[in-house]
């Protein structure tokens, strides 16, 4: 039975008439809390840094004027509220696949501009971009409805999970794809700290990233990256278009646990303090994991990935020299962390450098394109701690997944973190929770992390 569909008793109905319009009383609040920005001092980093950006910076005013429109508009037919529950995944995997086939399209389109052989490009690519073009129309016809099927589903599971009042969940569950803006991070060089962040418009190119982060470093003596991001938690949350059914609904939930951490105190201290990006980071990956993963069992199972295998046991030593093993990603990359701040901790900050070279240059040789790997990349990637890899030895993270575990459900484990913005109030909230036995429904969570 979905969530205010039925018909419904006259106390019930005034119920849910409140809540309609305390969903429009929280978007006001929230795009008050967006747009109500002070402006730092004039002599600033913060404010020279935006001098030196000008016209770069991402127009969140008119993306915001158009989403809440789109959201708007939408709310009056609502017509996800009229489809059968088979209908409603038909046409949602439907959806996805065609975002599939035009990005396939696109990347064609791309390698066939790149051709040095094809002199005449746009001659080749007509039919192709024609075809794109009846693709997009289709896609931006079809999104809104696609994106309430979303959020109904994501909501329904965030509800069961007590994250709600009146079967309704709070906040109201929000998402909107669309190009996001790329990411300007800096840290200083002597060591790893994220001291300054900016959104930058969309479809930055290689070479005007490079550019721009070579005129901060010199200005300012610092490391800066520019980079790509997959969803942020603005409201409606934006997130990257995409064809999997299973990161939709991992971010879609990410990013509302940003919305209900916002007005907590790990939400409010999200931007002045490390600590606290770090905890409110790894708590919203493991509630995006979590419920993104029940949302995808309950309605579309088939699309559903085996849970991970458990590490399997030490063989006894043979005669035969064992194999070597495969690139791990994450476990390299802990590693260069923990070197990287080992050579800062030092001082020898031009060796970090160096060493940080050289390591992406094998990590691209084992596929993985990283453009840049400086003390940037890890300070912003070092705050997504649910599990090991460009934190390094941030004990953050493994502290936070720590709680998780012993945590009875979801909500107790984000609740009792909500008010948590250090790694020593984070340490408090480990040591009050009973250790649960090996065998617990909760270890599943450690084999998962």
């Amino acid at each position: 039975m979905r969530r205010l569909h039925r018909i419904v008793d006259p106390v019930e109905h005034v119920l849910q008439r409140l809540f309609q319009h305390w969903k429009l009383a929280t978007l006001i609040v929230v795009l008050l809390m967006v747009f109500s920005v002070d402006n730092p001092p004039p002599m600033s980093m913060e404010a020279r840094v935006g001098r030196e950006l000008t016209g770069t910076q991402f127009d969140f005013v008119t993306w915001e004027i158009r989403a809440v429109w789109r959201k708007m508009t939408h709310s009056l037919l609502s017509a996800q509220r009229l489809m059968a529950e088979e209908t409603r995944h038909s046409f949602l995997v439907d959806h996805l696949s065609l975002v599939g086939e035009t990005q396939q399209l696109e990347a064609q389109i791309e390698r066939i501009y790149a051709d040095p052989e094809v002199e005449d490009a746009d001659a080749a690519t007509v039919e192709l971009r024609a075809q794109r073009e009846k693709q997009r129309a289709a896609i931006r016809a079809r999104q809104p409805l696609a994106e309430a099927i979303l959020e109904e589903q994501v909501a329904e599971i965030l509800v069961e999970e007590g994250f709600g009042v009146l079967s309704q969940e709070l906040p109201p569950v929000k998402m909107h794809f669309t190009p996001l803006p790329q990411l300007l991070v800096i840290s200083p060089r002597d060591h790893i700290e994220r001291i300054y962040q900016r959104n930058l418009t969309h479809g930055l190119s290689t070479a005007e990233r490079d550019a721009i982060e070579a005129q901060i470093d010199t200005t300012f003596d610092v490391s800066s990256l520019i980079t790509g991001i997959g969803g942020l938690s603005a409201y409606p949350s934006m997130l990257l278009e995409s064809s999997s059914i299973n990161w939709a609904t991992e971010v879609t939930a990410h990013e509302w646990t940003h919305h209900y951490l916002a007005p907590r105190p790990l939400g409010r201290n999200y931007l002045s303090s490390g600590e606290a990006r770090t905890i409110n980071e790894t708590v919203a990956s493991i509630v995006g994991r979590e419920i993104g993963r029940k949302v995808v069992a309950r309605y579309y199972p088939e699309h559903l990935p085996p849970e991970p295998e458990p590490e399997p046991q030490p063989e006894a030593p043979t005669e035969e020299p064992p194999e070597p093993p495969s690139f791990d990603f994450r476990m390299e990359m802990r590693q260069t962390r923990v070197h990287v701040d080992d050579l800062l901790a030092e001082g020898k900050v031009e060796e970090a450098e160096a060493y940080m070279e050289q390591r992406r240059k094998v990590f691209v040789e084992h596929g993985y394109a990283i453009r840049k790997l400086n003390q940037a990349y890890f300070a912003f990637h070092g705050a997504y701690a649910d599990q090991p890899g460009a934190a390094g030895e941030d004990p953050i993270g493994p502290a936070v997944r720590e709680v998780f575990t012993r945590s009875p459900d979801l909500r107790t484990f984000v609740n009792s973190l909500a008010g948590v913005t250090t790694l020593e109030d984070l340490e408090t909230v480990l040591d009050e929770l009973q250790e649960p036995p090996p065998d617990a429904e909760s270890a599943k969570a450690a084999l998962r992390y």
